[in-house]
């Protein structure tokens, strides 16, 4: 299992620029995040996750790995729709997954040389995917891509965790905006505390 990796100089830049954030950096200590290198296997469990618990998308995972051996773009490209829906997800998201991995085995989408892009053009490639929006998208550069600076405004999670810790009924875009670039060049570190006060 590997974790996003971090240390002193992230937390120590985000406690001198934030002082509330600091403290729950104290109170909460190392965050271990689960990071996943494959990006086509992360990809199919971004989808699979989409809206269901994550006990839920943890079963259906394993059901499909049970159903194909490993998750790649032959194995998945070779499996019917339905044997895929099979494992307990909807129609639509079976059919996406079967088109992302269709896409990945023709270099409609070159996974492979993803990583030598910047983070917005990341996302420009991989939201022209069916089935993967722009919240995905950044999920990704976190949890397989372990960019450093992404703080997206689209995960509950992380505005929950923001209007908890300043006390705010609501944030607006414009608000985030300004705690990005108050928490850049480390806003995936901040990412990782806003989600363990989220959790509370």
């Amino acid at each position: 299992m590997q974790y996003y990796k971090y240390g002193k100089k992230e937390t120590d830049y985000l406690k001198e620029t934030d002082y509330k954030l600091g403290k729950e950096i104290d109170r909460i200590g190392i965050v271990k995040r689960e990071v996943n290198p494959d990006i086509f296997d992360s990809l199919i469990a971004s989808i699979i996750s989409q809206q269901i618990s994550t006990k839920a998308a943890f079963t259906v995972k394993n059901r499909l790995i049970e159903q194909v051996g490993r998750i790649t773009p032959e194995t998945i490209s070779k499996q019917d729709i339905e044997n895929i829906q099979l494992c307990g997800m909807t129609m639509r998201k079976a059919k996406y997954i079967k088109n992302i991995a269709k896409a990945a085995v023709n270099k409609r989408i070159n996974l492979d040389n993803l990583n030598l892009l910047s983070d917005k053009e990341i996302i420009n490639e991989l939201v022209k995917l069916e089935g993967v929006g722009e919240w995905t998208a950044e999920m990704l550069l976190i949890h397989s891509f372990e960019r450093p600076d992404v703080l997206s405004y689209k995960d509950l999670g992380i505005r929950r965790g923001l209007k908890k810790l300043y006390s705010l009924e609501d944030i607006s875009k414009e608000e985030f905006e300004v705690y990005r670039k108050k928490y850049s060049p480390y806003n995936t570190v901040a990412s990782l505390y806003l989600w363990k006060i989220s959790e509370g």
